[in-house]
């Protein structure tokens, strides 16, 4: 019979008392990794791809990819005026729009709509209604200035005016506070 060319290493046989000192020397690696980390970065880093924001959620929101809450039954909405500024202060911009109906008579009532992208998804949403087209209001002049909104309305004192000759004239201000938008009346507003 043949010898080995090697004889049987006492080593190679794994015994309970060696599984018992490679998890001992693992676990001690793992609590010593955690223990020593690296200093934190203190020089200032460059953009680089993976940190750069992502224009479609940076982007103030479109409002032609909207469908807006107003009912114009044949008609179409149509945005009539547009501003766009940080009204929350969370980084995002945010777009307010004057839309109408498209008709080819008189004067339609404006809403006006405050529109946010979704966080997740980047698409443009109306988030808050400012004007309801159903107050039967017009809106004139149209600004942002310093994070609030600002509007110089037309509208009715009473179901009887005709829809031709409004007789209120308004300047209103909204301002995002506390999670909602708060309208106040500016100094100077008058009636017509």
């Amino acid at each position: 019979m043949q010898q080995p060319a090697v004889p049987e290493l006492a080593h190679t046989h794994t015994r309970p008392i060696h599984w018992v000192a490679t998890a001992t020397a693992v676990a001690g690696v793992v609590a010593l990794s955690s223990v020593l980390q690296p200093n934190p970065a203190t020089a200032a880093q460059e953009a680089g791809p993976q940190t750069k924001k992502d224009p479609a959620v940076t982007a103030p929101p479109d409002p032609s990819h909207v469908h807006f809450p107003i009912e114009c039954g044949p008609a179409k909405a149509i945005v009539a005026k547009k501003v766009t500024g940080d009204l929350d202060q969370d980084g995002r911009p945010e777009t307010v729009a004057v839309v109408h109906c498209d008709t080819a008579m008189g004067t339609p009532p404006d809403g006006v709509y405050v529109l946010t992208r979704s966080a997740d998804t980047g698409t443009p949403r109306v988030v808050a209604t400012l004007i309801n087209p159903k107050d039967r209001r017009t809106v004139t002049d149209f600004a942002l200035r310093d994070g609030a909104v600002l509007a110089t309305v037309l509208g009715y004192s009473t179901t009887d005016v005709p829809s031709c000759c409004p007789d209120v004239k308004d300047d209103a201000k909204w301002r995002w506070k506390n999670g909602t938008f708060v309208r106040s009346t500016p100094a100077g507003s008058h009636t017509v």
